[in-house]
């Protein structure tokens, strides 16, 4: 990520933060959070009366998360399969992913899409931050690569259909580029 974003420094998980319009005292959900590189971030955001959840199904991912939020409060981690997760509806202000999606697999993406919808509040986002198509040939061959690792069908059906996978479960899909232009972030929201 850092090789083709250029961001060393996570401005764009600070970025990714901001643009969730999340509110001191929020509840903020970060799926497929493994490192939880976007949590201080959200944190930040939420601020002490908040709640920021980092969900992974990696338990090693999850340590190294608990490592970098120990002294954090009011950050949790919970180790659950992003396509049934053990929260009530609509408790969440804002639901984030950052450069994870595109690893779920199969059948799970749209589970997964399914119980973000169950789990967000009426007009609250969903906010996907994912790679734009790379420039440089030997990052754009990487960027592929990992694409197809999810099976060549569904990857080109993400690539080329990206906004109209996202309309099957929000009723507002929005696109917009990373200050870098190097990535870009997915904003949708359901109107109920």
């Amino acid at each position: 990520m850092a090789l083709h974003s250029f961001d060393r420094q996570g401005s764009l998980r600070n970025y990714l933060s901001e643009k969730t319009g999340t509110q001191k005292g929020g509840k903020v959900l970060d799926i497929c959070t493994g490192t939880a590189s976007l949590l201080k971030h959200l944190q930040k955001k939420t601020g002490e009366d908040g709640i920021v959840v980092g969900v992974d199904f990696s338990r090693g991912m999850l340590g190294i998360a608990r490592e970098k939020t120990a002294s954090t409060d009011h950050v949790f981690l919970v180790q659950a399969d992003v396509s049934h997760m053990p929260f009530k509806a609509r408790i969440f202000d804002a639901v984030t992913c950052a450069h994870a999606f595109y690893e779920l697999q199969g059948k799970a993406q749209d589970q997964s899409l399914r119980e973000i919808g169950r789990l967000l509040k009426p007009g609250k986002p969903f906010l996907m931050l994912e790679h734009d198509v790379p420039n440089h040939p030997l990052i754009r061959m990487l960027f592929y690569v990992r694409l197809l690792s999810m099976g060549p069908a569904r990857a080109m059906e993400i690539l080329k259909h990206e906004r109209e996978l996202l309309a099957r479960h929000f009723t507002s899909v929005n696109k917009i580029k990373t200050p870098t232009g190097r990535s870009q972030i997915m904003i949708c929201k359901n109107a109920y």
